[in-house]
């Protein structure tokens, strides 16, 4: 019983991981590549579909594995103990493989258009757009342990919320996610990036992450001294 709980939470990362980028590599290609559209409008539905779908996935699939999507929130939840290093090390592994599949899966809705299953991005993210990944990322872990915290019940909706409104609000346009990251180092549409800003960007995603939890460790240290103090 308790391996077949875990081949499920293992699917629902998989599932969880592609969906999420099918939202944010097909909706690019929908709107940029088919519709034709300025980029900005291409961005703006980009954060529509994401924030929706998100928002959807967390629902669906939190209540099986959590809902990580995520190898960086995988990290912090074992710092935690919230997970093992063993369900640590498979969840970061099907959720790169469910991103890479959910580009595949997206370009090939879109086959006439992008003209191959994968094919790797030379889009350029460099310089000040780095900086972007560390706010993105940090504002994103810091939310989820806070709301985790206080057992909140809408953390769907407020992720998701969080996620389309960082998407429009960042340099980097939020990617948030090594393997959201990875997944699109394989398309040459508007949403890719290139190999060597990919590596980047999950450097700095990682030092986001790592920000957070200090953050997050500092108010309930804080807050426990005071208790303390109190007795």
């Amino acid at each position: 019983m308790k391996k077949q709980a875990f081949r499920g939470e293992l699917a629902a990362e998989f599932l969880g991981s592609m969906f999420l980028v099918m939202a944010a590599v097909a909706s690019m290609i929908m709107f940029a590549e088919v519709f034709e559209t300025t980029k900005a409008v291409a961005v703006l539905a980009n954060a529509v579909a994401v924030a929706f779908v998100l928002c959807a996935l967390i629902e669906m699939f939190g209540s099986i594995s959590g809902a990580h999507f995520n190898p960086v929130v995988t990290m912090i939840m074992l710092f935690e103990k919230k997970i093992g290093a063993t369900k640590a090390a498979l969840f970061t592994l099907f959720q790169f493989i469910g991103g890479i599949t959910g580009t595949a899966l997206s370009r090939l809705m879109f086959l006439d258009d992008v003209g191959s299953i994968l094919a790797v991005s030379d889009n350029v993210r460099n310089d000040y757009v780095f900086f972007g990944e560390i706010f993105g990322t940090f504002i994103l872990v810091l939310a989820i342990l806070l709301l985790v915290k206080a057992g909140s019940n809408k953390i769907s909706i407020i992720i998701g919320l969080l996620v389309g409104g960082q998407l429009m609000s960042t340099s980097s346009t939020m990617f948030a996610n090594p393997q959201v990251t990875v997944a699109r180092i394989f398309t040459d549409t508007t949403s890719g990036i290139r190999p060597i800003d990919g590596v980047i960007f999950i450097a700095m995603q990682i030092i986001g992450a790592l920000l957070a939890y200090g953050v997050y460790r500092f108010f309930f240290a804080k807050k426990s001294y005071k208790m303390e103090e109190n007795k």
